[in-house]
C-alpha cells in the first residue's frame, strides 16, 4: 500500500480494456493447446523419475564422497523439479485438458509434506483469488511476517528475518502448517473442531510417508552407507526447501511490488483482478535453464494472471504481458535472481524495524491492520 498509487492514471473503461485484452491472450493459448504441450509435460515427468531414480541409486554408496556429490546434486534437482514444473503446476489444472488420468489436479500427489488437496485450497483457491491482500493471502509473510509499513509493528517482528530464514530450511513444513491455518486453529475451541482435526491426521499421514521414503527406507537400502544417506537425503529436501522458498519471495515481496488492503477488492471488477495480479507479482530474468528450474514461477507475473495455462508457454504469454504494462504505463517488476532476492530480504529486514515516521491511523484502517 504505497503512499502513491501506480495505477491512479488509470480510468475505469481502461481498466476493463486492459481486462478484455488479457482475456484474448488466454483464448488465444487455450485454443492453440495441443500435443506439442502434453509431450513436454510427459517428457519432464519421465526425466524427473529417471533422474531421481538413478540418484538415489548412486545414493546406496554414498559413503563415498564423489558418489554422494553426484547422488545429492541429482535428488536436490529432481526433488525441486517435482515441487515446481510438475507438481505445481499439475495441481494447478495446467494440464486437465488433456484428460490424462495420471496428469490430472484431481489425482495427482506430489514429494510433499502438504497433501495436494490441501494445498490446492490453500493456494489455488485464496493466494490466487486474494494475491498480496494483507489479512486474506496467507503466502503474504506466511502469517509470521510484516509485509507492510503500515501494518502495527510489534517487537515480535524485530525476529522476522529469522524467522523467515527458519521458514526457508524447513519450507515445506511451513506450508503444511499455514494450509492447517496453525496460527487461528491452535485455540482450544477450533483444535477440537472435527474437520481441522480430520485436515491435521491427513497432514500426519503425508508427513510420516515423506520421513518413511526418506530417512528410513532409503538410508536401510544403503546398508553402510546408512549415515551418509540420511544426510544426503535431508540435504536434498534442504537444498529444494531453500530454492522453492527463494522464487516464491521473489515472485511477492520485492521492492516494487503493491499489497492490498482488504476494502480494495470490495466489488472487484474482472479487469481489476488482473491489474491486482500485475501490480502484486514480481519476474525473475534468466535463462531457458533458470525458467524450467523455478517451474516457470520466474514468469511470477504471467501465472497470477493466468494460473491455469500450460507453464511452458509462458515465455511467450511474457512478451504480450510485457508490452501491456508498456501500454498502461505500469511497472513490470523483473531482475536477475540475486536482484530479486536481495531486494526481498532488504524488505523483510526494513519492515522487522519501526517505522521512522508515526503512522497516520485511522479507527478503520488500524482495526484493519491490527486483524491482519
Amino acid at each position: 500500500m504505497t503512499a502513491i498509487d501506480p495505477t491512479a492514471h488509470l480510468t475505469a473503461e481502461q481498466i476493463e480494456e486492459l481486462g478484455r485484452e488479457l482475456d484474448a491472450i488466454r483464448d488465444e493459448v487455450i485454443a492453440g493447446r495441443g500435443e506439442k504441450d502434453a509431450a513436454y509435460i510427459r517428457k519432464v515427468i519421465s526425466a524427473q523419475r529417471k533422474l531421481e531414480l538413478v540418484s538415489r541409486g548412486v545414493l546406496l554408496f554414498s559413503i563415498f564422497p564423489p558418489a554422494w556429490l553426484l547422488g545429492t546434486a541429482g535428488l536436490s534437482v529432481a526433488k525441486i523439479m517435482d515441487n515446481m514444473e510438475i507438481g505445481h503446476n499439475i495441481l494447478h489444472g495446467q494440464w486437465d485438458w488433456m484428460r490424462d488420468p495420471k496428469i490430472h489436479s484431481t489425482t495427482w500427489e506430489w514429494d510433499h509434506v502438504s497433501p495436494a488437496d490441501q494445498w490446492k485450497h490453500s493456494h489455488n483457491e485464496l493466494h490466487h483469488t486474494y494475491t498480496n491482500v494483507i489479512g486474506k493471502d496467507n503466502d503474504l509473510g506466511y502469517g509470521i511476517m510484516r509485509v507492510d509499513e503500515d501494518q502495527k509493528w510489534h517487537p515480535f517482528h524485530l525476529g522476522q528475518p529469522l524467522w523467515n530464514f527458519i521458514n526457508a530450511c524447513f519450507f515445506e513444513y511451513g506450508i503444511a502448517a499455514y494450509d492447517l491455518e496453525l496460527g487461528k486453529n491452535l485455540h482450544k475451541r477450533r483444535r477440537n473442531n472435527p474437520e481441522f482435526r480430520a485436515r491435521a491426521k491427513a497432514v500426519g499421514r503425508k508427513i510420516r510417508k515423506q520421513v518413511l521414503k526418506d530417512y528410513v527406507i532409503h538410508p536401510l537400502l544403503s546398508g553402510p552407507s546408512f549415515l551418509t544417506t540420511l544426510a544426503a537425503t535431508f540435504t536434498a529436501n534442504l537444498v529444494r526447501n531453500i530454492w522453492s522458498h527463494s522464487v516464491i519471495m521473489c515472485g511477492h515481496f520485492p521492492e516494487g511490488v503493491q499489497v492490498f488492503e482488504r476494502r480494495s477488492i470490495k466489488d472487484e471488477t474482472r479487469g481489476q483482478w488482473y491489474l491486482r495480479q500485475m501490480m502484486g507479482s514480481a519476474n525473475i530474468s534468466g535463462s531457458r535453464a533458470m525458467h524450467f528450474m523455478t517451474g516457470n514461477l520466474s514468469h511470477q507475473i504471467e501465472h497470477h494472471l493466468f494460473p491455469d495455462l500450460p507453464s511452458n508457454r509462458y515465455a511467450e504469454v511474457a512478451v504480450k504481458v510485457r508490452a501491456l504494462f508498456e501500454k498502461y504505463e505500469l511497472e513490470y517488476v523483473t531482475g536477475p535472481l540475486p536482484k530479486q532476492v536481495f531486494s526481498a530480504w532488504r524488505k523483510v529486514f526494513r519492515l522487522s524495524l519501526p517505522n521512522k515516521k508515526p503512522e497516520v491511523k485511522t479507527p478503520d484502517r488500524q482495526q484493519e491492520l491490527v486483524a491482519a
